[in-house]
C-alpha cells in the first residue's frame, strides 16, 4: 500500500475543498479548508524529493492550466493530471510531463458510459497511460459514479461487473468518496471494502482520511492492495491530525 500525494487546484491556487460543496450554480456554497501561499511547483518538488510517484494533480474548473503545468515541470513523469481531460487534449498533457491522464466526465455522457469516447481515449493515449476516475457518492446501499466535479450523478453503480469492464480500458482507478472528501471525518469503510474485493487493477482511494489509523484501516480492509490519498488532514495543507512526514514513512514501510 502506498501513500499517493495530491495537488488540488482551484482558481490557480493549491487548495483543499470539501468535495460536496463544489457547485457551479451556487459558488458561494464552496467550503475551502485551505488555500496555499506556496505555488503548485513547491508541492511537486516536495513529492519529488521524497520519491512519491503516482500522485495526482486535479484541476477543479478553469484557470488552473498554468499551475498544473508548473507542477508537472517540477516532477516530470511523477504525477498524473485530471480535470477537463479529453481525447483531444490528453496527448498535450502527457507531453507536459504527466505520467497518466485522469478522466471522468469525458467518458460519461447523459449518465452513462460513452463507449466511443472511451475507445477513442485508449487509441489516443494507450491503456497504460489512462486512469479512470470513478469518484462516487452514496445513494441507498449503492455508490454511483459522479461527474462534473462530483456534482452530477450518473446511472452507473460501482459493482464487480463495472470495475471488471472498465479495467480493460485503463491502467488504474482513482476513486474519491465525494460525500466525505475534505471533511476529515473518517473513511467510507463500506466503499473501501467493496473496492478491495472487486477491483482487478491498482486502485487509489481518497476521502475522509484523518490520520495514520485510517491509513492502517485501509491497509487492513484492502488487504494491502489499495493505495490512498490524503488531503485536508495533512499538515502541509493546514491540517492538524496527520503529519506529511508520517504519511511518507507509512508508504515506505507498507
Amino acid at each position: 500500500m502506498r501513500f499517493r500525494p495530491c495537488i488540488d487546484l482551484h482558481n490557480g491556487k493549491v487548495k483543499q475543498i470539501v468535495g460536496s460543496s463544489l457547485n457551479d450554480e451556487s459558488p458561494e456554497a464552496l467550503k475551502t479548508n485551505f488555500t496555499a501561499d506556496k505555488p503548485s511547483s513547491w508541492y511537486a518538488e516536495l513529492y519529488r524529493a521524497d520519491n512519491l510517484t503516482g500522485g495526482h494533480i486535479i484541476k477543479l474548473g478553469s484557470g488552473n492550466d498554468g499551475a498544473a503545468k508548473d507542477a508537472l515541470a517540477a516532477w516530470p513523469g511523477g504525477m498524473q493530471i485530471g480535470g477537463g481531460i479529453t481525447a483531444e487534449n490528453a496527448p498535450e498533457w502527457l507531453d507536459f510531463g504527466a505520467s497518466h491522464v485522469i478522466v471522468t466526465s469525458y467518458v460519461f455522457q447523459d449518465g452513462k458510459i460513452d463507449r466511443q469516447r472511451l475507445a477513442k481515449l485508449v487509441r489516443t493515449v494507450g491503456k497504460k497511460r489512462l486512469v479512470l476516475d470513478l469518484s462516487c457518492r452514496r445513494r441507498g446501499d449503492d455508490y454511483l459514479i459522479v461527474t462534473d466535479r462530483w456534482q452530477k450523478f450518473t446511472d452507473v453503480i460501482i459493482s464487480p461487473e463495472i470495475l471488471e469492464d472498465l479495467a480493460a480500458s485503463c491502467d488504474e482507478f482513482l476513486i474519491h468518496a465525494a460525500d466525505v472528501e475534505g471533511k476529515c471525518s473518517g473513511i467510507e469503510i463500506d466503499l473501501v471494502s467493496k473496492l478491495a474485493k472487486w477491483s482487478p487493477i491498482p486502485t487509489t482511494y481518497a476521502g475522509g482520511i484523518r490520520n495514520i489509523s485510517d491509513m492502517q484501516l485501509i491497509r487492513e480492509i484492502g488487504k494491502g492492495k489499495m493505495d490512498a490519498t490524503v488531503g485536508s488532514a495533512l499538515d502541509i495543507f493546514g491540517g492538524t491530525t496527520f503529519a506529511y512526514a508520517d504519511a511518507v514513512k507509512f508508504s515506505d514501510i507498507s
